[in-house]
């Protein structure tokens, strides 16, 4: 008879482009969004937690084909619903959950939302197929006020989290104004103007040369090939050029300079009108022009947008891997979109909002120290005598009833250096000692492990003596003296 083949163990690793998050950084996340949060409650805003699971069709951009049903999205066929899919943002969802319950729902509708998303593309370094993502949209207000308050409450937000004014911008752009200088351009094929948004997406990785030569007739990139330009007149790429570059000293004159841009165009002069309504709402709110600033450089997404569009930019600088300086960059960004639930409901309704890169500006904080660093793991009650384990969790019943994070050891008691050790794995800052001649006295033994570990490290002999590490206490002084300890 044959022998079953043995399987074999399964490998203990995440699959690629997925990690595990630990305490410390699972703590910071969420109290990181718990700021977040309050600032969008503040606001007026309701929170709203979607399914994560949506049908294609409702999340509309990554549909499946028949020979790559996964492109885009962790998709997979369901015998009821058809094709679904992990949601890779959070505003497709919205777009659904609204046309699906508009008639229960205010007008306008007013949500935050904060979770995982799913994107089934290339991960590299820092970059996940699964990642957090923090939004807030506002659905049935065409006003531009809607707009203006999104960026006040961005201001607001990278404040409440820890990046201090002076650290950030909030830059403003209009996807109107460059439909505008397109116009006067003389670009009026999609195709063309698709090729021109994304060439001038890359001015900042390219400079102006570069995208100039993109625009015409192409250019060698750092690797010796060549790319192929647009192939835009010389009158075109100046426009073009004038258009991502019109940042003046002032919004006024930023203004100014994109009103010669687009010439006679009525949709470009609506959008600069937009974006003064802006700039004149957020001086009225008390936002500087160290806060929030038009810049027509801010070009990224401007394809998906119908109107204002911003990205908060973080200014201070980090060093990179190789030691240099360079600015930390975007970690938010959103607009207008007054296209996005009419594909439910054939009707258009007006929707504008941003999305945070949760671990972006995780990263921030913790450049700027806000976050990170090791928090103190719970007070440790050690066990010396099995029988009295009743004894030992009304000790830490005591310690949690009073607001103190503990545990008792629930390991091995029989060598109790392993239970200090546990203790000092744990970042433990006390541990709590009672045997037999500690409950027939009534007292309890209390370890500073944090003293403890400093005095061994740099104390004398004198030094030790006068500062205990352990002290013996009245068992009814545990959770007082415990408090004293932890700087309560």
């Amino acid at each position: 008879m044959a022998k079953t083949k043995k399987q074999p163990r399964p490998k203990a690793q995440t699959p690629k482009g997925f990690r595990d998050y630990f305490g410390a950084e699972v703590r910071d996340r969420a109290l990181m969004l718990e700021r977040i949060a309050a600032v969008y409650h503040r606001y007026g805003f309701d929170a709203l937690e979607s399914s994560a699971v949506e049908t294609v069709e409702a999340l509309g951009k990554f549909l499946p084909d028949v020979d790559r049903p996964n492109e885009g999205v962790f998709a997979w066929e369901d015998d009821a619903e058809g094709w679904v899919a992990l949601r890779y943002d959070l505003t497709a969802p919205l777009a659904r959950v609204y046309a699906q319950h508009r008639n229960d729902l205010p007008l306008p509708y007013r949500r935050y939302a904060m979770g995982p998303v799913w994107r089934n593309e290339k991960p590299g370094p820092g970059r996940f197929r699964q990642f957090y993502q923090c939004d807030a949209d506002t659905v049935g207000a065409a006003s531009v006020a809607a707009d203006a308050e999104i960026c006040a409450m961005l201001a607001d937000t990278l404040e409440e989290v820890g990046i201090p004014r002076g650290d950030y911008l909030i830059r403003v752009n209009n996807r109107k104004v460059l439909n505008g200088v397109l116009e006067a351009m003389g670009v009026s094929d999609e195709a063309q103007a698709a090729d021109v948004l994304r060439t001038i997406d890359k001015f900042d990785k390219v400079g102006e040369a570069g995208v100039r030569e993109l625009l015409g007739k192409g250019r060698l990139d750092a690797s010796g090939a060549y790319i192929d330009g647009v192939g835009l007149s010389d009158a075109q790429i100046e426009l073009a050029v004038g258009y991502v570059t019109a940042r003046r000293e002032t919004d006024t004159k930023t203004l100014e300079r994109l009103g010669e841009l687009i010439g006679e165009s009525d949709v470009g002069h609506e959008g600069i009108g937009e974006l003064m309504e802006i700039c004149d709402l957020c001086f009225c709110l008390g936002y500087g022009d160290d806060q929030i600033i038009v810049d027509p450089s801010v070009v990224r997404g401007l394809g998906y947008y119908t109107g204002p569009v911003f990205e908060a930019e973080l200014t201070f600088d980090i060093l990179d891997e190789k030691g240099r300086k360079r600015q930390f960059g975007s970690v938010a960004g959103g607009g207008r979109y007054d296209d996005l639930v009419k594909r439910f409901t054939g009707q258009e309704v007006p929707a504008t909002g941003v999305s945070i890169g949760v671990d972006r500006l995780l990263a921030a904080l913790r450049e700027k120290g806000r976050v990170g660093g090791e928090a103190p793991g719970p007070v440790v009650v050690t066990v010396m005598d099995r029988a009295r384990m009743a004894d030992y969790q009304q000790m830490v019943a005591e310690l949690r009833g009073a607001g103190i994070r503990a545990e008792v050891y629930l390991g091995n008691p029989k060598n109790f250096g392993n239970q200090l050790k546990y203790a000092d794995k744990r970042g433990s800052p006390v541990a709590v000692i009672a045997g037999a001649e500690e409950f027939d006295a009534g007292k309890v033994q209390i370890k500073d492990l944090v003293l403890g570990a400093q005095i061994a490290e740099n104390a004398t002999l004198e030094e030790w003596k006068d500062r205990p590490s352990q002290v013996e206490v009245p068992r009814a002084d545990l959770v007082a003296r415990v408090r004293e300890m932890l700087g309560q």
